[in-house]
């Protein structure tokens, strides 16, 4: 089944900004929110396909790439939209507590939630962006105390039912048509009290801790690549599932090589008299330590480009794909002379009608000027 345009879905313009995008979106939450059509399959996909819609265009690097590439761009991303109700709840859930009071739909229960995603900066060469790689990263996250389990209490402990919120981990207030829900200031939403804290923790539930991974750079990446790595964000909250991990990635400039989408540009030097007569050389190409042969046509001007399909960067979205090498021709004009050089440029400016003494005063008129005066 093909997906529909995001901004159709949210019925907003392509330059839509963030509020009037957050609007559209609670409009739409409102309408499909499944406690509201309870049974409703139809009202079900329309809410996945709203929060998936905004879960993109709100974020400044996956909207660039959809506006770009379209649903496809987000593949190479790893993005997949959303697992559950759960994971939407979880991502939007000041949305639905501060405008529909039915954040969670667990009753009185604390509600559990995912934790907090995390983002990693990744800069790799462009040799590294054309080959792909392993990549060792280590970043700080939050995980469950290892002592208490992620409970926050010592062992033995039991919690108390907050008094506030008795043990709902929410205060509802009912206004017209909805019930107004936050979260209990006093349990901080967990419903209980934890009168004994565990001392690894202080409580917390949770310790901050380096994490070291492998991950697999695709060939093809490109500055505001993303891949998204599942469950190694930090710990949920009541059960809930871990968060996910973005790496974004950042190619270095390179020094010979300027990148166009899947195409390669680099500038490559020849001398007038290559540029005249025509010539072979050779240049370095990515992904061969051997040098590509390639002709310079006669009459070369500068600023000539010259295709050379299929030497370009690797598709990351087609594996069999790749893009194109342009070089541009640049004419080398030498500085110095040798005297027996000068003699042969002076000869061939003879043959055009040229002559002058090397400072760009004529010693006498142009042979063609005379012609033409005596015709």
């Amino acid at each position: 089944m093909q997906k529909r345009d995001y901004y159709d879905i949210l019925a907003v313009p392509r330059n839509a900004g963030e509020e009037e995008m957050k609007k559209a979106y609670r409009k739409l939450a409102l309408k499909y929110h499944p406690d509201k059509n309870p049974g409703n399959k139809e009202a079900e996909e329309r809410f996945k396909e709203a929060a998936e819609a905004y879960e993109v265009l709100r974020d400044r690097e996956k909207r660039q790439i959809y506006d770009r590439y379209g649903h496809e761009g987000l593949q190479g991303t790893g993005f997949t939209g959303f697992r559950g109700f759960e994971d939407i709840f979880s991502s939007f859930g000041d949305i639905f507590e501060d405008f529909f009071g039915f954040g969670s739909r667990r009753g009185g229960r604390p509600r559990s939630r995912q934790g907090n995603s995390l983002r990693y900066d990744l800069e790799i060469t462009l040799e590294e962006a054309f080959t792909g790689k392993e990549a060792q990263i280590a970043f700080p996250r939050l995980t469950n105390c290892d002592v208490c389990k992620g409970t926050g209490m010592a062992a033995g402990a039991k919690a108390e039912v907050c008094g506030t919120c008795h043990g709902r981990g929410q205060i509802i207030r009912t206004q017209g048509f909805f019930q107004i829900s936050s979260t209990c200031p006093t349990c901080q939403g967990s419903g209980q009290i934890v009168l004994n804290p565990c001392k690894a923790c202080k409580g917390h539930g949770k310790l901050r801790t380096e994490r070291k991974i492998t991950v697999s750079i695709p060939p093809g990446v490109e500055t505001g690549s993303q891949l998204r790595l599942r469950g190694e964000g930090e710990a949920g909250e009541n059960g809930g599932p871990p968060g996910d991990l973005y790496v974004v990635i950042r190619v270095r400039e390179h020094d010979l090589f300027m990148r166009e989408n899947d195409d390669l540009v680099c500038q490559i030097p020849v001398s007038f008299v290559q540029a005249a007569l025509g010539d072979s050389i050779s240049i370095p190409v990515l992904g061969d330590d051997k040098p590509y042969k390639i002709d310079i046509p006669s009459g070369t001007q500068p600023g000539d480009v010259i295709e050379i399909p299929k030497l370009g960067m690797p598709s990351l979205r087609d594996k069999n794909s790749r893009g194109s090498l342009y070089v541009k021709v640049q004419i080398k004009i030498p500085q110095r002379l040798t005297k027996e050089q000068r003699e042969i440029l002076e000869a061939f400016a003879e043959t055009e009608g040229l002559q002058n003494n090397g400072n760009g005063k004529e010693k006498k008129p142009k042979r063609i000027w005379d012609k033409l005066r005596n015709k």
